[in-house]
């Protein structure tokens, strides 16, 4: 027998291999340690003028100490948000890691501490995830307010950027937290200009009609995506109608950040780890509500 004869039945088992391999070294290692910082356009048709163009960073599921989310790799994630130069950072919750293939555990104290140099760039503001609650609310809590990072708990505050006057309300885990709509709402008028953030999106069915955008992470956007067949697992009651992205349903907005660390497995395909920025305008084919 000769030998490209010999080595031909070899071939497509071999090529089967390389494309596994290959498959394995972007899911398990390239994408989980890659970041970008991307930009999306969110258009809300009862946005004021006063607030066009509002930039709003999120960062969500940070969990440090998984892996490829060390403090040095932290640190250059806050050099990212901050080059963006954002009106508004939000803080979307699990700023821990537990349990995950290949982690470590790191302090909430040090991941503040690395956090802390956002609020030269911008307001920052946080809310807690299931993971957070998992290890000590009271201690992730205390952690970040600590650095000045404020934790909105089922809060609102009113901001003032620009020309821009804004209702920011927090609300708590879904799945953990009391997740008091009305509580965080008491201080809000219908009639304000107000972006809701929770760390779980599963909570938006609760908010009410006149909360002009909704943000949450959670999801990690099921950290695998495969063309044709979807998210394979995504952690929310609702399957993949909350996935990620921009959802609007009857008229309401919702936005959910893949976030950037890795739970439980630390892979990500086709999924990658992002900052996501937000920028809010009125959208185009309807005129924005006037801000007095």
């Amino acid at each position: 027998m000769s030998m490209a004869r010999w080595l031909w039945p070899t071939l497509p088992a071999a090529a089967v291999i390389t494309a596994i391999a290959g498959i394995a070294a972007w899911a398990f290692w390239w994408e989980p340690s890659s970041l970008r910082v991307t930009q999306h356009a969110v258009e809300l048709s009862r946005w004021p003028s006063n607030c066009d163009d509002l930039r709003i960073a999120v960062l969500a599921d940070l969990h440090v100490g998984s892996p490829y989310i060390g403090l040095d790799s932290l640190s250059e994630i806050v050099t990212a948000t901050r080059a963006a130069q954002p009106d508004l950072v939000l803080l979307a919750g699990d700023y821990v890691s537990q349990g995950v293939v290949g982690g470590t555990f790191v302090a909430p104290e040090a991941a503040a501490r690395v956090l802390h140099p956002l609020r030269q760039s911008a307001p920052v503001f946080a809310v807690l995830g299931n993971h957070d609650w998992w290890l000590d609310s009271d201690r992730v809590r205390h952690a970040l307010q600590s650095v000045d990072i404020a934790v909105l708990d089922d809060a609102s505050t009113t901001l003032r950027l620009g020309a821009c006057t804004l209702s920011l309300v927090g609300v708590s885990d879904f799945w953990e937290g009391p997740h008091d709509v009305d509580r965080a709402l008491a201080g809000v008028a219908d009639s304000d200009t107000t972006v809701l953030f929770t760390h779980n999106p599963d909570l938006f069915d609760a908010v009410p009609d006149h909360v002009e955008l909704t943000i949450a992470g959670h999801t990690h956007g099921g950290q695998v995506y495969i063309p044709g067949l979807g998210r394979p697992i995504v952690p929310s009651a609702f399957g993949e109608r909350f996935a990620a992205g921009h959802i609007v349903e009857h008229g309401r907005h919702l936005f959910v950040s893949t976030g950037i660390g890795t739970s439980i497995i630390p892979i990500r395909f086709l999924v990658a780890p992002e900052v996501s920025v937000l920028r809010i305008r009125h959208t185009r084919t309807g005129g924005p509500r006037s801000q007095s």
